[in-house]
Formats: structure tokens, sequence, C-alpha cells
């Protein structure tokens, strides 16, 4: 027999609560089913749009290599598979590393007149200039190694080409007359394998280590070469930023030459006697200490002692020179540091 509270609990005023309730929890359910629904569709459509609007303004596309490609006039093997591939590697990453490249194409501005004047005095290949490029971003970084400069010198190769390195100046900051020591380098590498592409790869491996390498493997030239990873890759490296920067708008870049790095404009003077604070030589000659730092990297204290009273050229900005931006000035080491680009090649001796 069913109790009181049981009957009870059947009165018709609580069955007509409980169907209430059903019914709002079911109206609750839809509602917030309809809502995840509307919600889903509303996702699914975003998504579309946002693949259409990928699809239709953001293209990434492979590249069509040159029909034919040289290095210092000598040819490029491009139906031979690896080689083909290699520099497809080195072509594709310059060409989606935007703004890198863009810093090349800004800076190539400013330096390549200079390093193109030396290269033609030294009667070496213009195409050199891609290599200072590759091997520092035309800013005066130093590797992890301790190579310095453009031209990425160690201090004993530096010095055994003419340049100057000391507590105090060290040339290998000097853009011209470290360029001068890469050509003798190179024209030295030359006359060793009668190869500008050998000699281009020796400035990574070394003049000793290529010649080992093809005696080694019974090859003459670079592309029959197996190298290290790095070797492998140091001369598409230079053939895949020569391609770009020479044909610029082929790869989507757009550089409008006001966009371009100024070439520095300047006159030198000559002093042969100690200089006390390089500030006090700046003030006199209407440029700040900042601004003689920039123009003479090579310079590396506030004070030169120069007790053998050596004679040194120093460049001042001509009258009416000033930078276009605050900014573009920054002093080369900063922004060597800021730099992504991180290369390791040195010249191994």
């Amino acid at each position: 027999m069913p109790s009181q509270e049981n009957l009870n609990s059947n009165t018709p005023s609580k069955r007509k609560s409980n169907k209430r309730f059903f019914v709002f929890s079911t109206f609750v359910i839809v509602l917030l089913s309809y809502q995840v629904f509307i919600q889903s569709k509303i996702n699914d459509e975003d998504d579309q749009i946002h693949d259409n609007k990928v699809h239709d303004d953001y293209r990434i596309y492979s590249l069509n290599h040159p029909k034919n490609l040289a290095f210092c006039d000598e040819p490029v093997p491009l139906h031979d598979l690896d080689v083909k591939e290699r520099f497809d590697k080195e072509l594709l990453v310059n060409t989606y590393y935007q703004s890198q490249t863009v810093l090349f194409i800004k800076r190539a501005n400013r330096y390549f007149p200079t390093i193109e004047r030396i290269l033609k005095e030294e009667n070496v290949p213009s195409d050199f200039k891609y290599l200072a490029l590759i091997e520092s971003g035309l800013t005066n970084v130093t590797s992890p190694a301790g190579a310095k400069g453009f031209w990425q010198f160690m201090k004993e190769t530096g010095t055994s080409y003419g340049l100057e390195i000391n507590n105090e100046i060290d040339e290998r900051y000097h853009l011209e007359k470290s360029t001068h020591a890469a050509a003798k380098y190179l024209k030295k590498a030359y006359e060793e394998f009668g190869s500008w592409t050998l000699a281009a790869a020796s400035y990574n491996r070394g003049i000793p280590g290529i010649g080992r390498d093809l005696k080694r493997q019974k090859v003459n030239n670079f592309y029959d070469l197996l190298l290290n990873s790095e070797t492998s890759r140091y001369l598409f490296r230079i053939i895949a930023a020569k391609e770009i920067i020479e044909n610029q708008t082929k790869y989507g870049f757009h550089v409008r030459e006001k966009d371009k790095y100024p070439e520095f404009k300047s006159k030198t003077i000559t002093i042969n006697q100690p200089i006390s604070d390089f500030t006090d030589l700046a003030l006199e000659h209407g440029v700040s200490y900042k601004t003689l730092k920039i123009f003479n990297p090579w310079l590396r204290q506030s004070y030169l002692k120069n007790g053998e009273q050596s004679s040194y050229e120093i460049e001042i900005p001509i009258e009416g020179f000033s930078f276009f931006s605050d900014q573009d000035a920054l002093d080369s080491t900063q922004l060597a540091k800021n730099d992504s680009l991180s290369n390791d090649s040195l010249i191994h001796e």
C-alpha cells in the first residue's frame, strides 16, 4: 500500500509543475542547440570567406628558373638535377624572405658602387659583390667565430692580406681596404684553380680545403664536388642573390629609388698624429661624434694613440650631406644585432 507521502507526490498540481519544467527544459535545450548550430554556420562561413581571400589575395608560387644562368660568365649547369634543386632552394628562400631581401636591395644602392669600383680596379669580376652581400648582408657584422666586416675576415687572414687589426684600428671594417684585401684573396684562389666559381667556394672553405676536395674526389669543377652543407649552399646563395637583385620586379620586389639608402658623400682628411678624443675632431669639422664613427667604423676607440705617427685618411661628410632619416643612421654594429641574418661563413686558411 503506497504511503501518504507518495500519494501526495502524484497530485494534479505536482504533475502540472513537472510538465511545465519538462517543457521549459526542452525549450532551453533546443535554443542552445540552435545557437550552437548558428554559431557553427557563422564560423564555417567565416572560414570560407577567409579561404577565398587567401586564395584571391595571397598567392605563393613556385618560381621559374632563368634559361641561362652564369656566375662570373661561368655557366651554371641547371640541367643537372642536383644543381637545379640546390639553386631552387636558395631562390625560394631569398624570394620569400621578403624583409631581408628588401634590405639587401636598399643597402646595395649605398655600397655596391664602391665595391664595384674596387673590384674593377683589381680586375676581379663584379659578381663578387654578391659574395659580400651574402657574407654580411652589407653590415659590419661579427660572426660567432670572430670574423668581421662586410667581407668577414678572420684576424689572421685579414692581417696576411694587409689589413691593420689592433685594439684601436680594425680595417676589416674599412669598406675600401677590406674590399681590396678580398679581391687579392680571390685572385690568388683563381690562380690556384683557374675558376672564379671555385674561387668563390674557397672563400668559405679555404683554398687548401677546396684543393684537397678536388684532389680526393678527382674532379675539376665546383658542381661535381660533394661538400659540407655550408659550402655546398654557399655559391647558390650568391647566385640566387644576384638573380633576384638584377631582376627585382620578376620576383615581386618593387623598391622605389627614394626608398633606397643613399651613398655616403664624403671628403677625406689626413691625420698623422695622436688624437686624444675623436669628439673634438668631429666638432672641428662640423659633424657629430656619431656621424664620424658611422663614416669610419674601422676606428674602434674614441681616441687614437698612434705612437708610430702613421698616416690615416678619415672620411668626413661633404657639406650639405645629411641622412634622410635619423633612424637609418644607426651604428652598423647595432644594425647587425637587429638583423635576422645569421651567417657563420668564414675564410679558412
